[in-house]
């Protein structure tokens, strides 16, 4: 499980935050202070931090200055809208993105993924297979494919737990934020055209699999 460390003073903004990081698959550790959260960057082994710049004890820019002397980790800054300089500075001490407040979790979700795949070389997906959640775009083999919003939510998240099985109605909490009430047999008509469109450009493409009377996969090598 991937492990992500956050540290922000706001403690409100910082739960809300860490329970949706924690509902999409992430292991979260929060802490609430500088000078505490870079003893635990420093001393855990985590595969992202999420730093706020304006803290208590030590602010974030210090915080990643010490610990980029030490440590690589990817490390996504979180700024108050405006403050170009810190921006600035922190990517010049190493940042590896940076996102301003106020923010959706979606959007943090997001850019922890697309940091993740580009700190890791992009192992969860196929070879020939490209997922590109801030934009939302998709491509298989190079080319750009033409997904619904829901094609691709529904394939991003296969993706992000590759090898794991979820049944529809776990799907349907994923996809659909508004929790509107739908057939779970809508999951079937969704992968069924996803599959499609993947096929179109990959035939015989085998990426989601389907698990008899339990639900859908993805195998980034087609099982």
């Amino acid at each position: 499980m991937i492990r992500i460390l956050l540290v922000d003073d706001d403690l409100e903004l910082c739960s809300m935050q860490g329970q949706y990081l924690s509902n999409e698959g992430f292991a979260v550790q929060m802490y609430h202070d500088g000078e505490s959260g870079l003893e635990e960057a420093l001393s855990g082994d985590y595969d992202l931090i999420l730093l706020d710049v304006m803290m208590p004890k030590l602010n974030g820019i210090e915080v990643l200055r010490r610990l980029r002397i030490h440590s690589n980790v990817p490390v996504l800054m979180l700024t108050a809208k405006g403050d170009d300089i810190d921006r600035i500075i922190g990517l010049e001490l190493g940042a590896d993105d940076y996102i301003c407040k106020p923010y959706s979790p979606r959007e943090v979700v997001a850019r922890v993924r697309a940091v993740l795949r580009r700190s890791v070389g992009n192992p969860p997906s196929a070879p020939g297979l490209d997922i590109d959640e801030p934009t939302m775009r998709a491509r298989l083999d190079g080319r750009l494919l033409d997904l619904t919003a829901v094609e691709f939510n529904l394939l991003a998240f296969l993706v992000a737990h590759p090898g794991r099985i979820f049944n529809r109605d776990q799907l349907m909490e994923r996809i659909y934020s508004d929790q509107r009430i739908v057939n779970d047999r809508t999951i079937d008509s969704h992968i069924k055209k996803l599959r499609r469109k993947m096929e179109q450009v990959q035939p015989g493409c085998d990426l989601i699999r389907s698990v008899y009377s339990v639900g859908y996969k993805y195998e980034p090598h087609g099982g």
